[in-house]
């Protein structure tokens, strides 16, 4: 798939689905918002989240005082519909409609976050893109968390395929620049009930 075909993609699942249609939708955004807590104590760490689309996540973290967001994605049908959600609250957010393989960082960040998005670049060349920015957007001493499927985890997500890791093969992916200092597994429920593996792993650049 390429990077015009993600785009229309996603595009059309956020003109076309709402929030409760979709199964990654999440009214309480966990455990990234713990685990980003944890990492990134002080409010003025600068924080991106890839393929972040309309998720609840930014609106938590303004609602926590982190003030130095940028949420990154594919649609921008999903970042206005959380522009809109959010509010006036939502101008203080460097919103990027751009896709994570083909996007030129600006900075580098305290915290990378991305839940959902890594796991569905299945070619080697799209990974290898991702990573390359992945390095240069990341401070030293800074973290990314990553979130995907697990092993147990669906092979298929919005009639795409996914690749699915444990800590250990993100890790070895993400390569030796990066420490993997934590991870844990977590169960997401759809908003039909529907239960999905996922891994969560944090890891420190060197």
């Amino acid at each position: 798939m390429t990077a015009s075909d993600r785009q229309s993609h996603w595009q059309a699942v956020y003109l076309t689905k709402g929030e409760q249609q979709v199964s990654w939708s999440q009214a309480d955004p966990q455990p990234s918002l713990r685990l980003i807590e944890q990492i990134g104590p002080r409010r003025d760490a600068s924080i991106i989240d890839i393929g972040g689309g309309a998720s609840r996540l930014v609106d938590a973290l303004l609602a926590r005082n982190f003030h130095d967001l940028t949420v990154l994605d594919l649609s921008e049908a999903a970042l206005a519909s959380a522009r809109q959600r959010i509010g006036a609250a939502g101008a203080a957010v460097r919103w990027v409609a751009d896709d994570a393989t083909a996007w030129q960082p600006q900075q580098a960040f305290d915290i990378w976050h991305d839940r959902a998005a890594f796991h569905f670049l299945v070619a080697e060349g799209d990974r290898a893109a991702y990573l390359e920015r992945l390095h240069r957007g990341v401070k030293a001493g800074g973290h990314a968390v990553i979130g995907t499927f697990a092993l147990d985890g669906p092979e298929k997500c919005s009639g795409l395929p996914v690749q699915r890791y444990d800590p250990e093969t993100l890790s070895r992916t993400i390569g030796p620049a990066f420490e993997l200092i934590a991870h844990e597994a977590h169960r997401h429920v759809t908003p039909w009930g529907a239960t999905q593996s996922f891994q969560f792993s944090v890891l420190r650049r060197r």
